[in-house]
């Protein structure tokens, strides 16, 4: 009997990802969802810039490239071109969503379009070399905070979840981890969710996964686990942050 197998949307390939790193984990929840859901030969990604910037190698569905944070925007673009036939998702980064690309994300979120946003947020930039990013912790540690990150000077990280929540658009908001099979069953069904919800023409869904980045913070992959319990949760509390069909909203 089998129990285990690759999801079929996911290419046979080796990843470039760092040992550790939690990318692999949600590229494969993406996946599987795409095969329960018989969605592949509908599916478009936007991969941009970022660790995921070579997401095209790895689903076998059809992928676009996006320039820096505007995936949101491309994937508004493709959706409009066939809303009945094209199921749209992003794959972003936190540098990319919550940075360069925080307008994109928000008149997409207030426009209410019937995307699905996958947010991987690791605090830091992760392709570049590790500088602080928009969701760095307090104090928190990187090339371009050496002494840790100073609000006084920095600001505060943002809480994406909790922002886009106060708009009247967004279908679905949660934050989901991926630090421990029970939360890697729980991030899948988030996943499913939000795909679930463009196939039910709900709107806007946007998944935040609170994800390692071992290698810019410094850490062993099982420390990094770790870390994501003792520092990372603390300040990006999981929970549905929005769902409106639920009636649901923190």
């Amino acid at each position: 009997m089998v129990v285990f197998d690759k999801p079929h949307a996911l290419n046979d390939m080796s990843m470039h990802y760092c040992p550790g790193c939690t990318h692999g984990i949600i590229h494969r929840l993406v996946a599987e969802v795409m095969d329960e859901l018989g969605i592949e030969g509908r599916t478009i990604g936007i991969a941009p810039v970022g660790c995921s910037v070579m997401a095209y190698n790895y689903f076998n569905c059809d992928m676009i490239e996006a320039a820096h944070g505007r995936a949101p925007a491309v994937a508004t673009g493709v959706k409009r071109a066939d809303p009945e036939n094209n199921i749209v998702f992003t794959y972003q980064g936190d540098g990319d969503l919550a940075s360069i690309g925080m307008a994109e994300t928000v008149h997409a979120a207030a426009r209410n379009e019937n995307i699905t946003v996958i947010f991987v947020n690791n605090a830091i930039y992760g392709m570049t070399g590790g500088q602080m990013a928009p969701t760095s912790l307090p104090g928190q540690i990187t090339q371009t905070s050496p002494y840790g990150r100073d609000v006084n000077h920095c600001g505060y990280p943002i809480r994406v979840c909790e922002m886009l929540s106060q708009l009247e658009g967004p279908e679905y908001l949660e934050r989901v981890t991926v630090n421990s099979v029970k939360q890697v069953r729980n991030a899948k069904k988030a996943i499913k969710k939000a795909f679930q919800n463009q196939l039910d023409g709900k709107g806007f869904s946007l998944i935040e996964v609170v994800s390692s980045c071992p290698t810019n913070w410094g850490l062993t992959p099982q420390a990094a686990l770790k870390w994501i319990d003792e520092k990372m949760l603390p300040y990006y509390p999981l929970g549905v942050y929005k769902d409106r069909s639920a009636g649901e909203e923190k």
